[in-house]
Parts: structure tokens; C-alpha cells; sequence
């Protein structure tokens, strides 16, 4: 079985940055939000039970989900943000396990280890079952929002409200086993990744 390293942090915190960094080593990677997206596009097998349990209106012209619709009526109604986590999750994980299926029957040797990127991993007990140890992206608050504006162009007060919803930075530093500090360069981060790369291959061989 291979080993798996559950990689998470608040939004913004720069958790694809870290997972690219980890790829260049050739380690596998299992984004949930990835398998997310793909679910909830045109035609995806979440779409049916999305517009039947909300409606046309957060179905888009394209047949996909529609984001930004969602996306105010579930930071404003935590009922109906229940309701689209009781949609997405169950397949989600069940990609996941697919895909972690077919790593164990196809893993390279350069790879002894995958890394599941899961930003609600401490949030959801189903997730955080699926991994063996866990890596926090952490930044400071500050840089969290205004890398997630400037990338996704939603304002300050969205931000801080996506943030809200997440578990706190103090909780999610306290569950990690290990943590990379992301408020500098590129280089300091590279060189972050290359040390935890060489240790989970210690770990996992």
C-alpha cells in the first residue's frame, strides 16, 4: 500500500504551489479539488442531483456548475452548504480511492508516496482516514487574502468569509504533523519541499 500524505491549508495558503514543487520530484498527486471540478462540469456525475436538490439557477448555460452562485448561497444558508457536501463528498472519496487504487497497482519506484490535496482534510473525518500523516501549508491571514483576490479577483469581504468557513489557522497548525511556512520566495519554498520530499521517501520505502 502506498503511503499517503495528506496536504492542506487555509485558502490562499498556496497549497498547488507546494504540490507542483512535490511533482517535480515525480510524486503523484491527488487533488480533491481536481476530481471536484471534474464531478460538478457539464455532463459531470454530480449535476443531476445538484439541480435537483437546488435548482436550474445554480446550473450555468454550459450545463456546469454555477460557482459563483453557489457560492453565495452556501456562505449565507449553512443548510445548503450541508446539502452540496452531502452531494460532492461521497464522490469525491470515491475518486479518490480509485485513483489510490490504481497508484498501488501502477506506483513508480520514484514515488513510494502520493500526496492527497484535500483543503477540508481536518474538517472531514472521511478524508482525513485516508491518509497516513499530514502536511499544513501555512501562511500569514494577511497574505492569504490578498493572494486568493488577486488570483480569483473576489473582494476582500468574500475572502474573509470563504476563511470563516474553514477551520481556524491555529487548529489546523495544532492537527499537523508537519507544517511549510509559505511568506517568502520561491527558492525557500523549493528548498522546503526538497527537504520533506527526502523524508517521506525515508518514511514510506
Amino acid at each position: 500500500m502506498i503511503y499517503r500524505v495528506g496536504l492542506t491549508g487555509g485558502i490562499g495558503s498556496g497549497k498547488s504551489t507546494v504540490a507542483s514543487l512535490f511533482k517535480e520530484y515525480g510524486t503523484l498527486v491527488i487533488d480533491s479539488d481536481v476530481i471536484s471540478h471534474q464531478v460538478t462540469q457539464s455532463g459531470g456525475i454530480a449535476i443531476a442531483a445538484i439541480r435537483t436538490a437546488f435548482g436550474d439557477n445554480y446550473i450555468d448555460a454550459s450545463g456546469a456548475l454555477d460557482r459563483a452562485s453557489m457560492r453565495q448561497l452556501i456562505f449565507s444558508n449553512h443548510a445548503a452548504k450541508l446539502k452540496l457536501e452531502a452531494i460532492l463528498h461521497p464522490l469525491i472519496r470515491a475518486q479518490i480511492l480509485v485513483q489510490i487504487d490504481t497508484a498501488n497497482i501502477h506506483s513508480p519506484p520514484a514515488s513510494p508516496y502520493l500526496l492527497l490535496v484535500i483543503p477540508l482534510l481536518f474538517e472531514t473525518l472521511n478524508y482525513h482516514q485516508l491518509v497516513q500523516r499530514t502536511l499544513v501549508v501555512d501562511c500569514a491571514e494577511t497574505t492569504q487574502i490578498t493572494r486568493t483576490m488577486q488570483r480569483s479577483g473576489l473582494d476582500e469581504q468574500t475572502v474573509r468569509t470563504i476563511m470563516a468557513s474553514q477551520i481556524t489557522r491555529t487548529e489546523r497548525l495544532r492537527f499537523a504533523d508537519d507544517i511549510i511556512q509559505n511568506d517568502g520566495n520561491l527558492d525557500s519554498l523549493r528548498q522546503r519541499v526538497a527537504k520533506l520530499h527526502q523524508y517521506y521517501q525515508a518514511i514510506s520505502s
